[in-house]
């Protein structure tokens, strides 16, 4: 059974930083582009950052450029996502999922069109971060 966990949300101080863990069970992250998204409420799900299988390019946001790290461990079927420098708008229900093979193109404009959650093949069922004094 193909499964997405996510793991390490909670609530931070602004500036603050948090790690996010996708660990997938089974199948093999291997040959799967791994993306963040997140969903605040009344908004619509968008695209955080994404990481590819095969040659490990990714893709940040323009809002969390400079701040958000991505990073796979293929070896723990494991993407990570490190948060630094958060701020109140990085409040959401964070969502790791599964793509075969690249990142989706669309990733960039997924939520202006309300269709993030049909570009990847699995999806997590999220974790929450908060930021906030």
């Amino acid at each position: 059974q193909v499964q997405l966990v996510e793991s390490g949300g909670g609530l931070v101080q602004p500036g603050g930083s948090l790690r996010l863990s996708c660990a997938a069970s089974g199948f093999t992250l291997d040959y799967y582009a791994i993306g963040w998204f997140r969903q605040a409420p009344g908004k619509e799900r968008e695209g955080v950052s994404c990481i590819s299988s095969s040659d490990g390019s990714t893709y940040y946001a323009d809002s969390v450029k400079g701040r958000f790290t991505i990073s796979r461990d293929n070896a723990k079927n494991t993407v990570y996502l490190q948060m630094n420098s958060l701020k109140p708008e990085d409040t959401a229900v964070y969502y790791c999922a599964a793509e075969f093979g690249e990142c989706p193109t669309l990733i960039p404009i997924c939520a202006v069109q309300a269709m993030c959650v049909t570009i990847m093949d699995y999806w997590g069922k999220g974790t929450l971060v908060t930021v906030s004094s």
